[in-house]
């Protein structure tokens, strides 16, 4: 068996022994924690009593809590009663690592804001999830779908005149990773000074930071960006293709030479010998004419035939999949990219379903499910007992409403 097929032994995980509370709701919040969990923290998941709202959405947001809650503990506390907010505050005394992700000033009407804990443990690294870094902006609600919009990427996505959205959560996922970054460089330097620091993730600047290369290029050649279905590519060859039966299928020779093995691949010497494809600088000016003519060769082909083809020769190409069709992926199957959980909520509470790992290994191993997506409040009993909460005291939290 392939190590990467593994997953790594708990005792070996990187930040086994770190302890982590998360009090974020929704994607980018509970991205970094999942990180950290997926590392090997104890990450604590703070819920409110009626527990967090992304355990019931519906359409795209039903995989949502159980993506990104896995290896986490969950306690429901209710902040607002001052019986909560202080096991709240208690909890969040002995962790090495805070996240969270409300609006600005939340966190501090309950005394839970880095000004406040770090007086208390001067060790603690507090991770803040914003949609925009202080500023003219921060007051601003944000969504993945706002900042893609007025950050440019909604524009590069869709068609001239029809912005169009990612079809992920692009910035909150890479906002929490951004922000699971920051406190892995705390860590180290807290190791080095023996003092924590406040870092903040945001999500519009995640998304600038996404369209960069489309800033830069127009500072480069004074040209506007144009949207990707409009786009002027860097390659001759790099686009779908409707071949037989009306299958689609992605196809790139994004070099001289790969240009020079797919017309020997596909007995197009004439277009090789052609003058005005001669490289691909004069291939990707030529793309009007040249384009054409491929569709009409290629679409005697079948997406098997030109998947085969391009496999043998070592070209890049590509099927076009739906999401629900990476569950029979024979390489995600044979790598052990997916991962049984059990479902904490809903009308499939219980079952099990496949989820997707970390796209990386670390000593040959996969980061696999250690604890499965928690029920709300779980852990709330066993966390608070090791706070020093008797069971009656816990008896008497859960009557004030303090705790669920």
């Amino acid at each position: 068996m392939n190590k990467a097929t593994e997953t790594a032994p708990a005792a070996a995980l990187p930040l086994a022994g770190l302890r982590v509370v998360e009090f974020t709701h929704m994607v980018m919040g509970p991205t970094c924690g999942m990180v950290l969990a997926d590392m090997g923290a104890e990450v604590i998941k703070v819920e409110p009593i009626e527990g967090d709202r992304t355990r019931h959405l519906l359409g795209a947001g039903a995989g949502f809590f159980p993506l990104f809650n896995r290896n986490k503990k969950s306690i429901a506390l209710n902040l607002h009663a001052p019986e909560g907010a202080a096991a709240a505050r208690a909890l969040a005394a002995r962790v090495d690592v805070v996240l969270e992700n409300f609006k600005p000033g939340t966190m501090a009407k309950y005394g839970l804001d880095y000004a406040a804990l770090s007086k208390v443990n001067e060790r603690l690294i507090y991770v803040s999830h914003k949609g925009f870094l202080p500023g003219p902006y921060e007051h601003r609600t944000a969504l993945d779908e706002v900042v893609q919009m007025m950050g440019g990427l909604a524009y590069m996505t869709g068609r001239p005149g029809d912005p169009l959205r990612a079809g992920t959560s692009v910035n909150d996922i890479m906002g929490g990773m951004f922000g699971a970054i920051g406190a892995l460089g705390a860590l180290i330097q807290r190791g080095i000074t023996g003092k924590g620091q406040e870092v903040q993730s945001a999500l519009y600047e995640n998304n600038v930071f996404l369209v960069g290369q489309h800033m830069l290029q127009y500072a480069i050649t004074g040209k506007p960006a144009a949207p990707m279905p409009d786009r002027i590519s860097a390659w001759g060859v790099y686009d779908v293709f409707t071949v037989k039966n009306g299958e689609q299928i992605f196809l790139a020779a994004v070099s001289d030479a790969q240009w020079a093995t797919f017309c020997d691949a596909l007995d197009f010497a004439d277009l090789k010998a052609d003058p005005q494809y001669a490289n691909n600088n004069l291939r990707v000016q030529a793309r009007a004419s040249l384009l054409p003519v491929l569709r009409e060769r290629l679409v005697g082909y079948s997406a098997a035939e030109l998947t085969a083809l391009f496999e043998r020769v070592g070209l890049p190409f590509a099927p076009i999949r739906r999401p629900e069709e990476l569950y029979d992926d024979e390489h995600l199957l044979a790598t052990g990219g997916l991962a049984d959980i059990t479902l904490p909520d809903g009308e499939r509470a219980g079952q099990t379903a496949k989820t997707t790992l970390f796209p990386f290994t670390m000593d040959g191993h996969r980061l696999g499910v250690r604890l499965q997506p928690p029920t709300k409040g779980e852990h709330t009993s066993a966390l608070l007992s090791a706070l020093g909460y008797d069971d009656a005291a816990i008896a008497a939290l859960r009557r004030a409403g303090a705790v669920a």
